[in-house]
């Protein structure tokens, strides 16, 4: 296969590796770039990998960072835009489930290449636009396949996460898990819990945000990996996974909040054991605080009214897609919007009426009294018992007195 016309992305590094060939050495694009030119997909980050040695790629070019030098990799500086080349290698025993015990550097791209997770991600390309595919990745292109390069559950035990991945990769581009490759995967879904959580958390938002979200899921599912993942989601009923999966099906989630938000309502979690449940998953305080503030809403367990609308006022955008997400009816949906929309304030900064001016007026004196009848005030403001206006406040503040 032949490539005619590079991405912008490739083609402003192609510079990178005919200097690379001109020194006398190979050099190639490698791994989900190339992947995603050839699927028409957008490209994001550019790998090279060469025949030449750290050492040697830091003789042919002037401004380069050792960025992993131990592990073959050297970034190479190209008009403010930085490009890392790692040298072919081959790798030695994984007794972590994840690390190499050693990295040894090699003159041979078919000793790299076979040492990769899936035979998608195993494809070349030179600088003259040849594919080199050594281990069949562009039929199982056409054919929507993810398979292992080599033995799968070598690849597996060699990094564990691989098996995360290839579910992540069937809901990111709507492929099938090839067969010999999906039996490893469940047979050897427990070194999962050798895993970081942090880069099971990664790999399993990217599968929720997937374009065939329910079919990555519905792969986890049959592999009966979620046992292994944290939270004890492999606990959860399986009526709960089916609609999840329901859901997944009819639209696509577009942030990662919302992933968990929509995961959450359908789950056993109570309300009280949503933050140490996403803290398992070593999620942001941002998101916790979003998930506590919307799950009790989209549960039914607080009335879509205006004062409790208000007070997620800063996750609406949030809200209003899980609602879509989770079917309800068009009627509560606008209703929602149009709540957001006529809200008298935002938030309490914009009450016409502050704590200091409060006392200036001789009515209230520091202290609890003080903080309740601001919180009064406020819940009256956005409910439409008083304009925000000052003189109406302090009016309202002597007829409750």
């Amino acid at each position: 296969m032949k490539i005619d016309q590079f991405p912008s992305q490739m083609a402003e590094a192609r510079p990178i590796l005919k200097k690379i060939e001109n020194a006398g050495y190979e050099a190639f694009f490698v791994g989900g770039a190339v992947r995603d030119m050839i699927l028409g997909d957008p490209i994001h980050d550019v790998d090279i990998a060469s025949s030449a040695f750290p050492q040697e790629i830091k003789m042919i070019f002037e401004n380069t960072v050792d960025t992993g030098i131990q592990h073959g990799t050297v970034m190479v500086l190209d008009h403010h835009i930085g490009y890392e080349v790692t040298t072919f290698r081959t790798e030695s025993t994984y007794t972590d489930y994840r690390r190499p015990d050693k990295v040894t550097f090699v003159r041979s791209l078919n000793e790299d290449l076979k040492r990769r997770d899936f035979t998608i991600n195993a494809l070349a390309l030179k600088a003259n636009g040849e594919v080199v595919d050594l281990f069949d990745g562009l039929t199982d292109l056409k054919k929507g396949l993810i398979r292992a390069v080599g033995d799968p559950e070598e690849r597996f035990n060699e990094d564990a996460l691989r098996i995360m991945r290839a579910i992540r990769f069937s809901a990111q581009l709507d492929f099938a898990i090839e067969d010999q490759t999906k039996t490893a995967l469940t047979d050897l879904a427990p070194n999962l819990t050798k895993i970081a959580v942090e880069r099971i958390q990664v790999e399993f938002e990217k599968m929720l945000l997937g374009p065939a979200a329910s079919r990555g899921l519905q792969q986890a599912l049959d592999s009966h990996l979620l046992a292994y993942l944290p939270g004890g989601v492999g606990r959860w009923p399986l009526t709960t996974w089916q609609e999840i999966l329901t859901n997944l099906n009819r639209l696509q989630i577009s942030q990662v909040a919302i992933a968990w938000i929509n995961l959450l309502v359908l789950s056993p979690v109570a309300e009280q054991e949503i933050a140490s449940f996403l803290r398992e998953w070593k999620l942001s305080r941002a998101v916790i605080k979003t998930a506590q503030a919307l799950v009790p809403i989209l549960r039914g367990q607080v009335s879509l009214d205006t004062w409790h609308l208000y007070q997620v006022e800063a996750y609406q955008e949030q809200l209003i897609e899980c609602m879509y997400f989770l079917g309800f009816n068009k009627a509560e949906i606008v209703l929602a919007q149009q709540i957001f929309e006529h809200l008298p304030i935002r938030n309490a900064r914009q009450m016409a009426l502050s704590g200091q001016e409060l006392m200036q007026s001789g009515l209230v004196k520091p202290g609890p009294e003080m903080g309740e009848l601001l919180q009064r005030l406020e819940k009256a403001v956005v409910t439409g018992k008083v304009p925000n206006q000052q003189a109406a406040l302090l009016a309202y503040v002597r007829q409750e007195k």
